[in-house]
């Protein structure tokens, strides 16, 4: 059994959380060491859409009024989605332009969605027609209890009937999150009268950090890359909730050769590029020992 080291929240250096350095109290020589990861514990606490690193948290759609069409960028806060989620805010939106109505039973009718499609592993993302004028049974809301904005109203019908054309940013991952190309419009389709469906084309990329990777300065492992991968991790826990993973077996990499006053310890996600990890309660029991003639 090897001497153990906790590296926790008090060794962290970087305001993303993602970097730990643990100093010994005395510079400490390694010359047939070995050193292995025995515990983790932590939130699952990183997002799947942000701003930064990932870049994948902006769509458009265009909407028409009169003759009049005006794109509108939906910008998603960084947080941990699904696709219910995304959904929702698009929802959000909706309500905050004005572009819905409410149907006989008194709940609000959008003319676009994103859904999960079990079936062909992807998303299905739905267009309807928005018509020219009020349909029997719909009323059009004039102040949406759901939102302070005074745009929250419906602001008017289209000269001609269209579909929303929703739209993929070039410069933004988001059409990855999705599984559309980065150039996908859904069209306006004006002057159709038809429901349409556009199904993912590539695997979702719901989830682009499904799991961790430690990196650990210190040594140099001949086989990962970068060679200073140590372990992996996945979240078998809903997002804000402990994990706690343990191997069921220590795999011991090699000290490089020297003597050094601190170990540095950086958490990469699954592109191995640093990830902000927003809960900074972190646990990480290392073990070192000398290796076996």
């Amino acid at each position: 059994m090897g001497k153990t080291i906790v590296i926790n929240q008090d060794n962290i250096v970087d305001s993303d959380n993602n970097i730990l350095e643990y100093s010994f109290p005395n510079s400490v020589q390694f010359s047939n060491h070995e050193i292995a990861v025995a515990q983790v514990n932590m939130y699952y606490s990183w997002t799947n859409i942000n701003s930064t690193p990932l870049i994948n948290n902006t769509f458009q759609y265009q909407w028409t009024v009169g003759s009049t069409t005006t794109t509108f960028d939906v910008v998603l806060p960084d947080g941990l989605y699904e696709v219910a989620d995304i959904n929702a805010y698009l929802q959000a939106e909706f309500i905050e332009n004005g572009h819905y109505l409410k149907n006989a039973d008194g709940d609000n009718f959008f003319y676009a969605e994103f859904v999960v499609n079990k079936t062909n592993y992807g998303v299905t993302l739905n267009t309807y027609p928005v018509p020219t004028s009020l349909p029997s049974g719909f009323t059009a809301p004039t102040q949406d209890a759901q939102s302070t904005a005074t745009t929250a109203a419906f602001v008017g019908f289209p000269t001609t009937t269209f579909n929303p054309n929703i739209k993929m940013v070039s410069s933004n991952n988001f059409h990855k999150l999705i599984g559309f190309s980065s150039t996908f419009e859904s069209g306006l389709l004006s002057g159709g009268n038809q429901n349409k469906s556009f199904n993912s084309t590539t695997a979702p990329l719901i989830s682009p950090n499904f799991n961790l990777y430690l990196a650990l300065q210190n040594i140099s492992n001949p086989y990962a890359s970068p060679s200073t991968i140590i372990h992996s991790l996945s979240p078998q826990v809903g997002f804000g909730e402990l994990i706690i993973d343990r191997p069921n077996e220590f795999s011991y990499n090699d000290l490089t050769k020297g003597t050094y006053n601190k170990l540095r310890l950086q958490i990469l996600g699954s592109d191995k590029l640093p990830i902000k990890i927003l809960d900074p309660e972190i646990s990480i029991v290392l073990l070192i020992r000398e290796k076996k003639q």
